[in-house]
């Protein structure tokens, strides 16, 4: 095939405009390996005027997403505005309607309406793809969807907010109290306009829902995802794992079960010497495990203009080329509604606390893990000058829910102060 594959782009922010570089500066690579020339027919973007850095006077201008979208000369729109709702989703609707191919980079679209979107591109003959929207540069969707597509996935987890990670890289290496290293990323532009949307685990969260739906042919479901943010975590909890041979880090993990489908993400201690323990900075790290292949790790930048429009060309020259998949790796229709599963594999767990210095009070702990049977496997006191004294306990396996039980009889004892932090010892 020689006729040009024609782009319309909507978004012209960090990612749009690598997309336009890339277009035009690799022009010849691209038709070489896509077999036909990659042109871009007309862009939209918020702002005509600003300066982007790459030159955008040949190609035709659209004040409206839609409109473009469903232009004549567009074969493929590629949707980077984000946002889960709004333009973006109305643009994106229109051009599956129209029977036009769309490549996004949109985590939280998908993850709120990909299901509907998935059914909407299939039932008009149009391809849906999204490697740009998890993991950056990380070709980690092509992996489950291709590579990896005769193994039963027996689990998937990874870092997948660099901001997240970089934060608690920080924390580590200089000392930093949560609350600095928050800041300094903020200072370097790393946090989104909405910082929860990063330190909530929800971004983070986006992405797993829509690899667990890939890795068990599930519909998506983000409202099942166990989210728990950093912002709890501090600078003892980081020194006190390190001290054990651990790293903690935001973790995603999702696996099918006999009860359902677990999704969680949520900051874990994981050993220092592991991958995801080594991983430092704003990289992400993906790993997935199969029965035929055993543990697949991938490392790469996770977002920025360079990684993140690589990954949307990878898409587009997917489509040039006349690779057409599902969505999700299968046909929408017969992707399974999901039972939802509350983790419950055993686990050990780390758990910091303090507690009110007074005869007993460390007895009535150990008492409350008792009762719900959970067995403790190392425990520290540290000096302290105030009046609750810090204790630090590491239980053996035990499940989530027996924890929340021992967590909440603690709380009846009188004599611990505040919030206990309890954090999951992952298996990596």
């Amino acid at each position: 095939m020689t006729e040009p594959l024609r782009l319309g782009i909507a978004g012209l922010g960090t990612v749009g405009a690598g997309v336009v570089k890339i277009v035009r500066q690799k022009a010849a690579l691209l038709a070489e390996r896509s077999g036909r020339p990659v042109t871009i027919s007309a862009v939209t973007a918020r702002n005509r005027d600003k300066d982007r850095g790459v030159p955008l006077t040949d190609y035709a201008w659209e004040d409206d997403a839609v409109t473009l979208a469903t232009r004549d000369d567009v074969d493929v729109f590629v949707e980077l505005m984000g946002g889960s709702d709004g333009p973006a989703k109305a643009a994106t609707e229109a051009a599956l309607a129209a029977g036009k191919d769309v490549v996004t980079a949109n985590k939280a679209m998908l993850a709120h309406h990909g299901q509907a979107l998935a059914q909407l591109a299939e039932d008009n003959g149009a391809v849906l793809r999204f490697e740009a929207a998890v993991a950056g540069g990380i070709p980690v969707i092509k992996a489950l969807t291709e590579g990896l597509a005769g193994n039963d996935i027996t689990r998937v987890m990874g870092v997948m907010n660099g901001t997240c990670n970089y934060i608690l890289t920080r924390m580590e290496s200089g000392g930093l109290s949560y609350q600095q290293a928050f800041e300094e990323a903020d200072k370097l532009g790393y946090l989104e306009a909405d910082p929860e949307l990063d330190v909530g685990g929800i971004d983070a969260g986006h992405k797993l829902s829509l690899l667990a739906a890939i890795a068990y042919g599930t519909q998506v479901a983000f409202d099942a995802v166990e989210l728990e943010g950093i912002g709890k975590v501090s600078i003892d909890d980081i020194r006190q794992a390190a001290d054990m041979g651990y790293k903690i880090k935001l973790l995603g993990v999702c696996r099918m079960t006999g009860r359902g489908l677990e999704q969680r993400m949520a900051p874990c201690l994981v050993p220092a010497t592991s991958p995801l323990g080594q991983l430092d900075g704003g990289t992400n790290m993906v790993v997935i495990e199969g029965d035929q292949v055993g543990q697949i790790v991938m490392r790469g930048a996770g977002a920025g203009e360079g990684p993140t429009a690589s990954a949307v060309m990878g898409d587009v020259l997917d489509i040039a080329r006349g690779t057409r998949l599902s969505t999700f790796g299968q046909p929408a229709s017969s992707l399974k509604p999901v039972t939802a599963a509350r983790v419950a594999t055993p686990a050990p767990y780390y758990l910091r606390m303090a507690l009110v210095d007074k005869p007993g009070a460390l007895a009535k702990v150990a008492t409350a893990l008792g009762d719900a049977g959970i067995s403790i496997n190392r425990m520290r006191q540290y000096d302290h000058a105030s009046d609750a004294a810090p204790v630090l306990i590491v239980t053996h396996k035990t499940t989530r829910s027996a924890l929340d039980v021992a967590l909440g009889a603690m709380a009846g004892t009188g004599v611990v102060a505040g919030d206990p932090v309890a954090l999951r010892i992952e298996r990596v």
